[in-house]
């Protein structure tokens, strides 16, 4: 079955973020507002040679309708065999090539944003999926560039390899996370192709998100780091929010919480320490807190305290 996103509203997207965008943190993001999920990075030698871990990283849950598997890789034949891995798995919409990761081991595989460097091969990589492909979407997640901005390229290269639609972070490879986001370049983007493109980079609050849309001109936004630490962000901007109760705050950390137990088991609770360390942030007696939830081990005594402090 596959699923139409109807850009023509515009839609949220909760971009794929390394050990961040697993499948709890999806389908609570997925709950409370976002429209299109996008796994975590995948390697395509990974999905390849059929790696467990992989396979696990991928599943989805029932909530996440369209979900979307963004793969990272140079090689055009690791990239076929990839998508052919892909086509045997059901309830994935999408294939979404990365094109923007700026991490040393990624570039060195010729892979990420390396491809900006070189957009005939970027292409060709594009349209390899979309030869192969058997889902319903093909995507691009780009840069502004590698160390020069060329927006406008790059979003016409995509388009004419067949991406469906594309997400721009306004930054280029060289920028990494610490320079100024360019919302004019993604706006330069947007105005030289007519296929639909997200823009993302740095929307942390709803009237950011407000700010982006009309800098940009892009009616859909991306969201990726704003998003780590307060996730009910695709809640507030979904019904325009200036101000989020603190009994929704609960309520989607308590849901995040169960949503890790269920999937991880009992290690579920020691990996969500991490996110209750940001969820906390700016709440009375936060410090305390943290101390407390990394001494305990018993799932009903860390709902317990989760709740007694989120409810203050």
């Amino acid at each position: 079955m596959n699923h139409e996103i109807d850009f023509s509203k515009g839609i949220l997207a909760l971009a794929p973020l390394a050990g961040f965008t697993d499948l709890p943190f999806r389908s609570v993001v997925k709950k409370f507002g976002a429209d299109i999920t996008f796994s975590e990075m995948i390697s395509a030698n990974a999905l390849r040679y059929g790696s467990e871990k992989t396979f696990k990283m991928i599943t989805k849950s029932p909530l996440e309708t369209p979900y979307i598997v963004q793969i990272a890789g140079s090689d055009l034949v690791s990239i076929k065999e990839a998508v052919l891995a892909l086509n045997d798995i059901e309830g994935i919409d999408g294939i979404d090539l990365n094109c923007g990761c700026p991490v040393p081991k990624i570039i060195s595989q010729e892979a990420g944003s390396s491809l900006l460097l070189n957009l005939p091969h970027m292409q060709k990589i594009i349209e390899t999926i979309k030869t192969y492909s058997n889902k319903r979407y093909t995507s691009a997640k780009v840069r502004l560039g590698f160390t020069t901005k060329i927006p406008e390229e790059i979003a016409m290269a995509c388009e004419s390899a067949g991406v469906d639609f594309m997400s721009m972070h306004g930054r280029t490879r060289a920028g990494a996370y610490k320079a100024e986001v360019d919302y004019q370049a993604i706006a330069r983007a947007r105005a030289s192709v007519k296929i639909p493109l997200i823009a993302n980079g740095d929307i942390v609050s709803y009237e950011k998100a407000l700010h982006v849309k009309e800098v940009t001109g892009c009616n859909s936004l991306m969201i990726g780091r704003g998003a780590v630490g307060n996730p009910w962000i695709f809640y507030q901007i979904k019904n325009e929010l200036t101000h989020v109760e603190k009994t929704k705050i609960l309520e989607i950390v308590l849901e995040h919480y169960d949503a890790m137990v269920d999937f991880y088991g009992q290690k579920g609770i020691s990996i969500f320490r991490k996110h209750l360390h940001t969820y906390s942030k700016g709440f009375r007696e936060a410090s305390e807190f943290r101390d407390k939830i990394n001494r305990i081990e018993d799932g009903a005594l860390m709902r317990e305290t989760i709740e007694t402090f989120f409810a203050q």
